[in-house]
C-alpha cells in the first residue's frame, strides 16, 4: 500500500491565524493586528493506493483562487490583508496525480475533512468518484452566511452530490463514534470538530502504526502537542477537546501525524516518523 503527499501550492497568513490568541471576536481582531507571517505553508493532499481502490483525502486548492471574482468581497479582504497564495493550473491535484501516474478518474473514495475552500478546490478532477463528507459539515457548508465561515457553495461543481457520513457508536480507540470504510477495517473516520462544525479525520493503521490524517485540527504537529487551537476556529472549546483526545489516541497508538499545512508531514510520512509525546 503507497501513500503519496500531494503539495497544491502554498500560502504564508499571519501568525495568529495558525496560533489563535484572545476570545471571541479577539481572535479575529488579532489576525488583522498581526504584523508577523509564517513560513511557507503547504496545501496537502494525499492520495493512498488502497486494496479495495484509490482513496483522495482533500482536494487541496485551485489556481482559480488567484483570480478577483473567486471569493465574495468580504472573504477577498481579509485573504488580501492575511494572507498571500502562491498556486499554479499545474499544481492542482489532478496534474500532481498524473505525473504520479494516477489517474484522478480511477480514484474510488474521495474524502474531505471539511469543505473549507482550499481543501475542496480540487473537486472538479473527480466527478466520477465517491465522495465522503461528515453530514454535519456538509450542513453548515449550506447554512446562511456560510462565505463567513470559509465555505464557497457557489464554487462546487454542478454535480457535486457528496455521500453524507453519519458515525456508528462504534468506538475507535478513544474516540467514541466511527465509520469504518473499508472491508479490511484498516480505514476509520472520526470526528474531530472544532476548527469547523463537521470536521472529521482520517485513520489508517497498518500494522500496528497509525497515520493521522487531521486536516486543520491543527497547524502543525507541535500545536497538537501543545493544545494550540488556530485564530480562525468554528469553535475553540471543541477544537482544544479534539486536541486532548487526539494526545490520548497517540499516547496509547503509534502514530504519524499528517495535518494538512504542516511543512514537516511529507517527510514525516516518509520517515514514518511517530509523534513523541
Amino acid at each position: 500500500m503507497k501513500i503519496h503527499a500531494i503539495q497544491t501550492g502554498s500560502f504564508i497568513v499571519k501568525n495568529r491565524f495558525c496560533n489563535g490568541k484572545g476570545i471571541g471576536p479577539l481572535r479575529l481582531l488579532n489576525i488583522f493586528l498581526d504584523r508577523t507571517w509564517t513560513q511557507t505553508l503547504p496545501y496537502y493532499t494525499w492520495v493512498i493506493e488502497h486494496p479495495e481502490g484509490i482513496i483522495v483525502i482533500d482536494t487541496g486548492e485551485t489556481a482559480r483562487a488567484l483570480q478577483p471574482d473567486y471569493y465574495p468581497l468580504v472573504n477577498r479582504t481579509f485573504i488580501k490583508k492575511n494572507a498571500k497564495v502562491y498556486i499554479h493550473p499545474e499544481d492542482e491535484i489532478g496534474p500532481r496525480m498524473e505525473a504520479l501516474g494516477i489517474k484522478p478518474g480511477e480514484v474510488r473514495w474521495v474524502i474531505l475533512t471539511h469543505m473549507h475552500q482550499d481543501h475542496i478546490g480540487g473537486l472538479r478532477y473527480f466527478p466520477q468518484a465517491k465522495i465522503l463528507v461528515s453530514r454535519q459539515e456538509y450542513k453548515a457548508a449550506q447554512s446562511f452566511g456560510a462565505h463567513l465561515q470559509g465555505y464557497m457553495p457557489k464554487n462546487w461543481p454542478g454535480w457535486f452530490n457528496p455521500c453524507l457520513i453519519d458515525y456508528s457508536d462504534d468506538s475507535f480507540g478513544v474516540f467514541p463514534k466511527s465509520f469504518t470504510l473499508t472491508k479490511a477495517g484498516d480505514i476509520h473516520l472520526v470526528p474531530t470538530q472544532g476548527h469547523s462544525p463537521g470536521h472529521l479525520s482520517v485513520i489508517l493503521k497498518i500494522n500496528g502504526l497509525s497515520f493521522f490524517f487531521a486536516g486543520d485540527v491543527s497547524f502543525n504537529q507541535q500545536f497538537l502537542l501543545s493544545r494550540t487551537v488556530a485564530g480562525v476556529s468554528e469553535s475553540v472549546k471543541k477544537n482544544r477537546q479534539t486536541l486532548e483526545l487526539i494526545n490520548q489516541y497517540v499516547i496509547q497508538n503509534p502514530t504519524v501525524y499528517l495535518p494538512s499545512h504542516d511543512p514537516d508531514a511529507s517527510s514525516r510520512l516518509a520517515s514514518r516518523t511517530k509523534v513523541c509525546i
